[in-house]
């Protein structure tokens, strides 16, 4: 079959007018850099969100900045707002402990995860240093004492503490000072600063190398932080004091600062609040249900306002009047009030007509577009499921993928550079021992391998996710230790560990266990085609036991069926 390829339509190129061509007269060659820029300008404007001849666009002209210019003047009124949102809007309050909460949960624990063969350690070797490790980093991150400088929060409270205030004010830093304690042999700790700390020093002009308190060198990279020793915005008048903190050791190269945020462009030096894109509209869809409520609040006040001639107010039936309200009082509507006016004033209802019926519907359209920009599908961030069970679950899957993303950027960005300090101080002081660790980067990096586990994701149905689990297990295309993670959030080594103690426990007491342990002797045989499993040899089948496939299953309700 023949077709008939379609060009677009070129675009008219300029004419040669009479200034051109007295130029090109006189001097050719600027003319012809003069027809060169009236070709391109006249090519321009290809895309549609580039013109400026349509309706929609015509004055749209943003201001075109580099990652700090664009962010760093907005900076403080961002935070303002989003902190104030926190404080007093439920939607921003519910966003920001809904992201915490799943994404750090109860904290971060540290996986040791050392390359063997790099270090030339047998795997029993390896798993004994891992053990001394995850042991000795314990000892210092579960007491509040030994990891916190202001001796408040252990080390994943410290995550949950930072991770909050990243999102709420758009960053916030650590400094990793030298205090010595009684209670613990670690000298390292960890002091939270606020990121409105962060300033330049005697509030020098921003430039290249100096942004909101970020000291850089030609590449870009932080040398020095900027920090007032008091909040501005603290309880006393703050004291115009800064100190000049290093990013790093002028001699030994151990980190004195870490930076928590997230870097959304190049060049970029502070974070911006979580809320951002969406304080404008959070704000008014708050002042919208305010007056909804007030509204709703006015309606449910019947009150009655009554005339009467000779200015009396109403009889009772009994010869006394309720005190009628004199000419210039204020009025105040009341639920069930009765209220006099004076003679010839009358008062006209005015109907609000609440509650209204369309308010649900918008405000579920506003939140909607709100939850993507926050990376929340609408249910995760209101917490209503009413939908299918497939549609609870694609919607869980979706918020995992996001906090699992956040969940890694608190790991590498505040966990592990802290893991790595305190690192090198377990080794410096010998009760770590790592040959090397001071000699060789790569053997550095060796000791340094980690993983670092949170709380297991929500689950909609677990008997389906163990039974995945366990599909995933026979086709060899998963580990032990990670679906004890997936599914508990445990350490499988322990898990085991424990199960080993309790079962030695139970036969010493003479008891039964609820479970028995798949062995050659009691694994099921395989099913016949179309009949049902032959029992274990040695076990008897259950006799009231009734047929799986007779049960009925959260897939057969109605509320779970997909629309």
């Amino acid at each position: 079959m023949r077709t008939r390829a379609r060009t677009a339509a070129l675009p008219a190129l300029p004419a040669p007018n009479l200034a051109d061509k007295i130029v090109q007269f006189f001097a050719p060659r600027r003319a012809l850099d003069r027809m060169r820029a009236r070709t391109q300008l006249a090519i321009a404007g290809q895309w549609w969100g580039a013109r400026f001849d349509r309706r929609a666009t015509n004055m749209w002209m943003p201001y075109g900045g580099s990652g700090d210019s664009d962010t760093i003047y907005d900076l403080r009124w961002l935070r303002n707002r989003s902190r104030d949102l926190a404080r007093n809007n439920p939607l921003g309050l519910g966003a920001l402990n809904t992201v915490t909460t799943t994404a750090v949960g109860t904290g971060l624990v540290l996986r040791s995860v050392i390359d063997a063969d790099t270090l030339g350690l047998e795997m029993d070797e390896a798993q004994d240093w891992q053990d001394l490790t995850e042991r000795e980093f314990r000892l210092w991150a579960s007491s509040a004492g030994a990891c916190d400088a202001s001796r408040t929060n252990d080390f994943y409270a410290l995550q949950a503490l930072a991770f909050r205030s990243a999102l709420e004010s758009g960053d916030v830093l650590a400094a990793l000072p030298m205090v010595r304690r009684p209670e613990s042999p670690y000298e390292i700790k960890v002091s939270l600063i606020e990121a409105d700390r962060v300033i330049n020093k005697n509030y020098a002009i921003n430039s290249e190398t100096l942004a909101q308190g970020v000291q850089m060198d030609s590449n870009g990279a932080p040398v020095a932080y900027h920090i007032l020793r008091h909040h501005p915005g603290g309880l006393m008048l703050p004291s115009m004091i800064w100190d000049v903190v290093p990013a790093f050791g002028a001699r030994t190269g151990r980190r004195n600062i870490v930076h928590l945020y997230d870097k959304r462009r190049p060049g970029q030096s502070r974070g911006v609040p979580y809320l951002a894109p969406v304080i404008e509209t959070l704000k008014q869809l708050s002042d919208y249900t305010n007056a909804e409520v007030t509204a709703a609040v006015i309606s449910s006040m019947f009150t009655v306002f009554v005339t009467s001639e000779n200015g009396q107010g109403l009889d009772m039936g009994d010869g006394t009047t309720p005190s009628a309200a004199k000419a210039g009082d204020p009025l105040q509507m009341a639920p069930g009030a009765i209220l006099d006016l004076s003679p010839g004033e009358d008062v006209k209802f005015a109907d609000p007509k609440r509650p209204n019926h369309a308010f649900d519907p918008f405000v579920i359209a506003v939140l909607r577009q709100i939850g993507v920009a926050l990376e929340l599908p609408f249910e995760v961030l209101i917490k209503h499921f009413t939908a299918s069970y497939s549609a609870a679950r694609a919607a869980l899957l979706e918020a995992w993928r996001f906090y699992r993303g956040r969940r890694a950027w608190l790991a590498s960005m505040f966990c592990q550079p802290i893991y790595e300090a305190w690192l090198e101080e377990a080794v410096a002081r010998g009760r770590v021992d790592a040959p090397g660790f001071f000699d060789d980067p790569v053997i550095r990096a060796a000791y340094c391998g980690s993983e670092w586990i949170g709380d297991a994701p929500g689950q909609i149905d677990p008997q389906k996710e163990v039974d995945a689990q366990k599909g995933l297990l026979e086709l060899q295309l998963t580990t032990h230790t990670d679906a004890c993670i997936a599914l508990t959030g445990a350490n499988w080594n322990s898990v085991a560990e424990r199960r080993a103690r309790e079962e030695t426990k139970m036969k010493a007491l003479g008891l039964q266990a609820i479970y028995a342990p798949l062995t050659p002797a009691n694994m099921p045989t395989p099913a016949p085609a179309g009949g049902p499993a032959a029992p274990a040899s040695g076990s008897a089948a259950p006799a009231d036991e009734p047929d799986q496939d007779d049960a009925p299953s959260d897939d057969d309700s109605p509320e779970l069926e997909e629309a």
